[in-house]
């Protein structure tokens, strides 16, 4: 039988590369997003020139009845829909946890109350470990470093929700475990590192990789906070879409199981002292930044230690970070029309905006 599959938040990042990928192996895939995300009309309609094979349904998962008439027919879920940014979670917090936490409940409820009892994956963060102040840190030439985990934060690391974020997509991921436990849902939780790639469109509150490239490219202006020695452990988008479609290949051994999911202690880089030169070196020129303080709950150091996705799912990285990096450029590269479009548009609302206040 055809497994039908829904992607919520679909038509973002991450989500409109799982979609391609499911779409090129022949698979009928429904998305369900509210297309509020800068950047999802964009991949929307790449995703549209390529297969017939995509439904769309324009939604928001806070609302109940929207979620159970999509979820009501489908084999698998994939959760990506929510809210990313730290920074908006400080601002909106209620705004945070009403999509991040309500909206994962009403999908879980949706999957629970379907007859077909869906295999449901949740894209959960490495932010639910929070500052992690019992790991110690050492500060180096150009990076920090754990001074006691080479092979980066497993998952039995204690949980320390630091910011609204971490807490919705904490309370999230928590309640995705629990309901594979109590009504015995094949439920699986991704705590993911930073993913990058094509179809990203960064900016300063996320996707740090893809907004330097782009602010770059378009001559935008960069502040980094923090000193710029911040590591990472990062991930190429289609080895993270690899690891999506091998925990639904791979159920029997996923089911009700946690994945610390990044680039692992091989594909590490500090945000600027390092990543600064590899864009320096793309460019070909000098970068001028400026710096600011710290963000509320950003760690010194994340690595994810990711041996038990190897050993349960039989998955590891398979594209370096230069090798990512270079293909993230070149994809921005080719498509500075759209960054210039956008940019355009968004100036022509702030001045509309300003004009109504003028007006008031």
């Amino acid at each position: 039988m055809t497994k039908r599959i829904l992607v919520t938040g679909g038509a973002g990042f991450v989500g409109s590369n799982l979609t391609n990928n499911l779409l090129t192996d022949g698979f009928d895939v429904t998305i369900f997003d509210a297309l509020v995300r800068p950047g999802s009309e964009e991949n929307l309609a790449w995703l549209r020139q390529h297969s017939n094979r995509l439904h769309t349904v324009q939604g928001d998962v806070r609302d109940i009845k929207a979620v159970k008439d999509v979820v009501e027919d489908v084999d698998i879920i994939y959760h990506l829909a929510g809210q990313v940014a730290v920074t908006s979670s400080v601002s909106d917090p209620r705004s945070d946890f009403e999509t991040n936490a309500l909206g994962t409940l009403n999908v879980l409820e949706a999957a629970r109350e379907s007859a077909r009892k869906p295999i449901l994956v949740f894209t959960s963060t490495n932010k639910v470990y929070g500052g992690m102040e019992d790991v110690p840190v050492v500060e180096q030439h150009s990076r920090y470093s754990f001074s006691k985990c080479p092979n980066g934060i497993s998952e039995a690391q204690p949980l320390d929700f630091h910011s609204p974020y971490g807490c919705s997509k904490g309370a999230a991921d928590q309640y995705v475990r629990d309901y594979g436990r109590i009504y015995d849902l094949p439920t699986v939780v991704f705590r993911m590192s930073c993913i990058y790639g094509p179809r990203q469109f960064g900016t300063e509150d996320q996707g740090w990789l893809a907004h330097f490239i782009i602010s770059v490219l378009t001559g935008r202006s960069i502040t980094i906070y923090g000193n710029g020695k911040q590591v990472r452990d990062v991930l190429f988008v289609d080895d993270l879409v690899r690891a999506l479609r091998l925990a639904t290949e791979r159920i029997d051994r996923a089911a009700g199981e946690v994945f610390n999911i990044g680039g692992g202690p091989s594909n590490t880089i500090s945000v600027w002292a390092e990543f600064g030169e590899l864009v320096k070196e793309f460019a070909g020129r000098e970068i001028s930044v400026k710096f600011d303080g710290w963000r509320p709950g950003d760690q010194p150091c994340y690595v994810s230690d990711i041996r038990k996705a190897s050993d349960l799912l039989g998955w590891s990285p398979l594209i370096d970070k230069e090798t990512g990096a270079r293909r993230l450029w070149k994809w921005a590269s080719s498509n500075l029309d759209i960054f210039e479009r956008r940019q355009v548009i968004r100036r022509g609302g702030a001045e509309a905006a300003l004009a109504c206040t003028m007006e008031e």
